[in-house]
């Protein structure tokens, strides 16, 4: 059995720990205290995620995030993201400025305290900020403990004071360096390289953010600037929320040209909405709370989708417009092809869920609902023409529901499944337990055999789906759920679908997309992620996807075979070995490898290399499906001319 899979099996069977004297023992000297800023140090995931791509780029927003809690309190109209040439980040906003004056009780500057000590902030008292992205104060700071070094520069009251830090410790008290006429704070650090596994900034990663900051907070002007690269872009939306539905609809052909937009303040809570519906059959649906976004929803959202579906039924039963239909409308009808933004602004947000981004505030659902009930209501009512669309829009979800109705039972899973009921063409694992179990969804039967004899068969399925599934994209659920492959697709996972979908039935804990390294190998694995990411989203939030990594090219040079992943890969390995006597074999297909290759290659947990697929925007993640796999012709050349360049292998 592979090193992974032992090791998961160890897990239950770890022995007590020990002391240093070895004897088992447990008293006051095994009770470590961690001073100051060495808790995050010594344990840096729990206060970024991780210390991968997605805890370095973390970093970048918590400060900026300061900066934006400045303009929600209308003191901030502009921030500058610069990602320097050596990969260090400089924020500039101009706002107020930490205060720098000495602290009364840590007698010190409070702009040291602000970057030295966990918990210390002016987000507590309701004061200085009524609402903010940074509610617990650990963030700048956790920054400044994981920074190789940081500097602050303050201007404030016609002074500029500066501090540096080294690992997160003052070099030397506050200083007055110069005088300006500006308010503001300047923040510049550089990640410490002995925490994170790699330094280096993604511009587009970056960006995705900073556009959706800007969407959230109308009228802020934020830049980034890449001197790397030279590149920069400027994101300032005049129409805020309804700025942000039209990027999402960008690719979609909308039913209606002008977002409905709302906003009121009610019992301290600002609620804001953007509604449009597209032609399509996808949901696309984005709440947050203090610009945190809220992936697992909460009672915001739950307000918001209780009264969407009861107005728009109010709505078509005042004015007769289901008199020739003998239904009302559900909550999943009134949610096909809708576009909506969902943000409110809580003073004091409870969060709960797996990943701590699901508002639990019970008293936001109540005000949510009441505010979308009053003003939705009265936009329908004023505007009968987009009324009638939108109902003919759910009357026509509602006749597909129905007739969907036979074929969704397949995706329920109230029992737990055995073997006579998983599809015949599923090679199982051996292995019951989920976290230990993988499955290589695989292109057709030859790749698909050679898998299932190459793999370990005890804790690795094999499913191989028959030529390309369907496009989710332009379907409705009804001819989804008749389309063979994805019946075989959802049977196999176990977990159910959309609103049903439950991820204490999923029967594997790494859903491995194998494809052909070749043009039709990409679009199968692009059908297949479309399919995921409407259907089952949430496996991209566990973390439970991959895209498996086959190689490009084998080389032969006598007894010996050596694998290329890519041509750089190819070319470096030329280089080491003689050109005489060496023949390269270039892969067009996972069928042209036998099972030992295969395995040894690309399903190997010791040799293979796997791509986790992670979700940092789903709104980025919305746009980009609708423009590769939608109906509009124009947005997709648009993307594979832009982007045509970075192809390195293309099989025609």
């Amino acid at each position: 059995m592979t090193t992974e899979v032992k090791e998961a099996m160890k897990k239950s069977k770890k022995k007590p720990a020990v002391n240093g004297n070895g004897n088992g023992t447990y008293d006051a000297n095994n009770i470590h205290v961690l001073k100051g800023l060495e808790a995050v140090r010594r344990r840096p995931a729990m206060y970024i995620g991780d210390t991968g791509q997605r805890g370095l780029h973390h970093m970048v927003y918590e400060v900026v995030d300061n900066s934006v809690d400045e303009a929600m309190a209308g003191f901030c109209d502009n921030i500058i993201v610069e990602i320097n040439n050596d990969n260090s980040i400089t924020v500039t906003d101009n706002g107020r400025g930490i205060p720098t004056e000495e602290h009364p009780d840590e007698k010190k500057s409070a702009l040291e305290v602000v970057m030295t000590t966990l918990h210390a902030g002016g987000k507590f008292d309701h004061e200085s900020y009524k609402v903010s992205g940074g509610l617990h104060g650990v963030g700048v700071s956790v920054v400044n403990a994981l920074s190789e070094w940081c500097w602050v520069e303050v201007s404030r009251d016609r002074d500029v004071y500066r501090q540096d830090y080294k690992y997160g410790e003052a070099q030397k008290p506050v200083k007055k360096i110069k005088t300006s006429k500006k308010n503001g704070t300047k923040t510049c650090f550089y990640p410490d390289a002995g925490i994170f596994n790699r330094i280096e900034f993604k511009f587009d990663i970056i960006a995705s953010r900073l556009r959706e900051l800007a969407f959230l907070n109308q009228g802020l002007s934020i830049d980034l600037i890449d001197h790397r690269t030279e590149k920069e872009v400027n994101f300032k939306f005049k129409g805020g929320l309804s700025s942000f539905i039209e990027y999402v609809n960008e690719n979609n052909t909308v039913i209606f040209k002008k977002p409905i937009h709302f906003q009121k303040l009610k019992d301290d809570v600002d609620v804001e909405v953007a509604i449009q519906y597209n032609d399509g059959y996808s949901e696309s649906v984005h709440s947050y709370v203090n610009n945190i976004n809220t992936i697992e929803g909460g009672t915001h959202l739950t307000g918001f989708r209780t009264a969407l579906t009861r107005t728009i039924n109010n709505y078509a039963s005042k004015n007769n417009l289901l008199k020739k239909e003998n239904f009302t409308f559900i909550g999943e009808d009134s949610r096909e092809g809708l576009t909506a933004v969902i943000s409110v602004k809580v003073r004091d947000p409870q969060f709960e869920g797996q990943t701590k981004t699901k508002l639990g505030n019970s008293e936001v659902r109540g005000i949510v609902e009441s505010i979308t009930n009053e003003y939705l209501g009265a936009y329908l009512e004023e505007n009968p023409a987009v009324g009638k669309k939108i109902v003919e829009k759910l009357v026509n979800a509602a006749t597909a529901r129905e007739a969907a109705r036979k074929a969704k039972e397949l995706t329920r899973r109230k029992t737990a499944l055995d073997s006579a009921s998983l599809p015949g063409k599923l090679a199982d694992c051996s292995l019951s337990e989920p976290e230990l179990c993988e499955i290589y969804i695989v292109e057709g039967d030859s790749a698909g055999g050679s898998a299932k004899q190459g793999r370990d068969r005890r804790f690795q399925a094999i499913l191989p789906l028959k030529g390309k599934i369907l496009n989710v994209e332009k379907a409705r659920i009804d001819k989804i759920l008749s389309n063979t492959e994805v019946r075989t697709l959802i049977t196999a996972l176990g977990c159910g679908i959309k609103d049903e979908f439950d991820p204490e039935k999923i029967r594997y804990h790494k859903v491995i997309i194998m494809t052909d390294a070749d043009i039709d190998g990409s679009h199968i694995r692009t059908l297949l992620l479309t399919f995921f990411f409407r259907y089952m989203r949430s496996l991209f939030d566990l973390e439970y996807m991959y895209i498996a990594q086959p190689p490009l090219y084998r080389l032969r040079h006598g007894k010996q075979e050596h694998y290329a992943y890519s041509d750089d890969e190819k070319d470096k390995l030329l280089k080491t070995l003689p050109n005489t006597g060496v023949s390269i074999q270039r892969y067009k297909g996972l069928g042209e490898m036998n099972p030992e290759q295969l395995w040894r290659t690309t399903m190997d947990p010791e040799t293979r290399t796997l791509l986790k697929v992670t979700l940092s925007d789903g709104a980025e993640a919305n746009h980009l499906f609708s423009q590769l796999m939608g109906n509009e012709i124009g947005p997709r050349r648009e993307f594979i001319e832009q982007n045509a360049q970075y192809v390195r292998n293309l099989d025609v």
